[in-house]
C-alpha cells in the first residue's frame, strides 16, 4: 500500500514491479542477479481520483507513456530491496508533484516604463560602439 495522503492510497496490486539485470559495470555477480526494478503503474486503470488522473495524464514526463502507463527503472542500488524503495520513493514524487499540488495560475505582467527605457537605451549605446568598429580610413 502505497499512502499519498490521508484519504489517497494505492493498493500493491496496481503497482507491477518485476525484477530485472541491471545495466553497466559489474563483476562476474552483476551477471547471475536481477537487482533492478521494473516498475509499471497504469494511470486509467488505477483508483486514483479522477482529477489526478486527468492532471498526471497531462504532464509531459518522459515516464508517462501515451498510453497512460509510468514507466520506472530502478537500479541505482546492489540491492533488490533498496531498487524497490527507490521505485517507489519516485513513484510517490512524480504523483505528489505531478497531481496532488495546484499549479499555481501563471498571470502576463507587462515590463515596466523605465525597464523598457534602459532597454532601448542599452542597445543605442551598444549599437554605437559597433558601429565605431569600421574599418579605419588611412587618410
Amino acid at each position: 500500500m502505497l499512502n499519498l495522503s490521508r484519504s489517497i492510497r494505492i493498493p500493491d496490486e496496481e503497482i507491477e514491479m518485476t525484477s530485472i539485470r541491471a545495466q553497466g559495470p559489474g563483476g562476474q555477480h552483476v551477471n547471475k542477479v536481477s537487482s533492478a526494478i521494473h516498475l509499471r503503474f497504469d494511470i486509467r486503470a488505477s483508483s486514483l481520483p479522477e482529477q489526478c488522473k486527468q492532471r498526471l495524464l497531462g504532464l509531459s514526463d518522459q515516464r508517462i507513456s501515451s498510453d497512460g502507463i509510468i514507466v520506472i527503472k530502478a537500479q541505482q542500488f546492489r540491492s533488490r530491496d533498496k531498487n524497490r524503495a527507490d521505485a517507489l520513493a519516485r513513484l510517490r514524487r512524480l504523483i505528489e508533484d505531478g497531481a496532488l499540488r495546484e499549479q499555481k495560475v501563471r498571470r502576463p505582467s507587462k515590463p515596466s516604463r523605465s525597464a523598457r527605457r534602459k532597454r532601448v537605451d542599452t542597445k543605442v549605446r551598444k549599437g554605437k560602439v559597433k558601429a565605431l568598429r569600421g574599418r579605419v580610413d588611412p587618410g
